[in-house]
């Protein structure tokens, strides 16, 4: 995993390790200047997350809520990816995931 490319490493990595158990919600912008917002478990995602994963083919749309809601699920990609990024964090020392919390 290189450093420089994944944004918010140690929160990436969280998102990785939720989106296992249930799909991130895509929200949809409207006329009204609001963008695309996206949530797990109730939480936003931050958009360069979000995009990140979207763009690296990591996640891919399932289907859409009553509501309009898109859902997005981890690909086989995304599970490798996720998988990897577990056993980086496993890894790494107490010192090593507090600098990557606090610093990326």
């Amino acid at each position: 995993m290189l450093p420089g490319t994944i944004p918010h490493r140690a929160e990436t990595l969280q998102v990785l390790r939720l989106i296992g158990s249930e799909p991130i919600l895509m929200l949809t912008g409207d006329d009204e200047g609001y963008g695309s917002r996206w949530t797990l478990s109730g939480q936003q995602v931050q958009p360069a997350i979000a995009r990140y994963l979207m763009e690296s083919g990591f996640v891919a749309e399932i289907g859409q809520t009553e509501f309009g809601a898109r859902k997005l699920a981890l690909t086989a990609s995304g599970n490798q990816f996720r998988e990897k990024g577990l056993s980086w964090w496993s890894g790494l020392s107490l010192i090593q995931k507090i600098r990557v919390t606090l610093f990326g």
